[in-house]
């Protein structure tokens, strides 16, 4: 896990406590609760949400970037959640937001630049051993050609398991809007790998 020094105090302190203390740095009120909330989202969401963002990055430190900029976002607008329960389907409208815009504009992480060419003495994450390999590789670049709905509900859908409700309230659509766009999104899939 990272651990980040804060130079003021230091003290160690950890990557969802230096968010939350950023946002109070901008002037961002965070009540005790709103920093529980935070907290609590940290530890149940904060892998998966790594993995949905790996799904639209090629980069992993870029992933993780994505998915600290959405905490430090969920900790500056926190009393935009109507409820606890709409929380990590915010948290994951963020990161999408994030990827698609991350890719939009072809960034490309500076760490990922200054890592390539040597070895890197680090184990290879599980995550990043799924997108190595040939043909998850092909399944994902055929997923992030889909059009952006299409892409975002397959990918909610199928890597992410989220019910048909849950993709819904992640994307602020019909249900029947979700259904159509997996239907379209899965017979543009069959066609595209059934030509490779």
């Amino acid at each position: 896990m990272l651990v980040i020094v804060d130079a003021t105090s230091h003290q160690d302190r950890s990557p969802i406590a230096w968010l939350v203390a950023a946002a109070r740095a901008e002037s961002v009120v965070v009540s005790a609760k709103a920093e529980a909330l935070v907290v609590q989202l940290f530890v149940s969401e904060g892998r998966s949400l790594v993995r949905l963002a790996r799904l639209f990055v090629d980069d992993r430190n870029a992933a993780e970037d994505i998915v600290q900029e959405a905490f430090l976002r969920l900790a500056r607008h926190v009393e935009r959640i109507e409820t606890v329960d709409r929380a990590p389907a915010y948290l994951r409208s963020i990161v999408l937001n994030l990827a698609r815009d991350h890719n939009r504009r072809g960034l490309v992480s500076l760490r990922h630049h200054a890592t390539r060419g040597r070895e890197v003495d680090v184990d290879e994450a599980p995550d990043d051993r799924l997108v190595r390999s040939e043909e998850h590789q092909r399944v994902l670049e055929a997923v992030r050609r889909l059009p952006t709905r299409q892409r975002d509900c397959i990918t909610l859908r199928y890597f992410e398991e989220l019910s048909i409700d849950g993709i819904a309230a992640t994307l602020g659509l019909s249900v029947n809007s979700v259904k159509t766009h997996l239907q379209r999104a899965m017979a543009t899939l069959d066609r595209t790998l059934s030509r490779s």
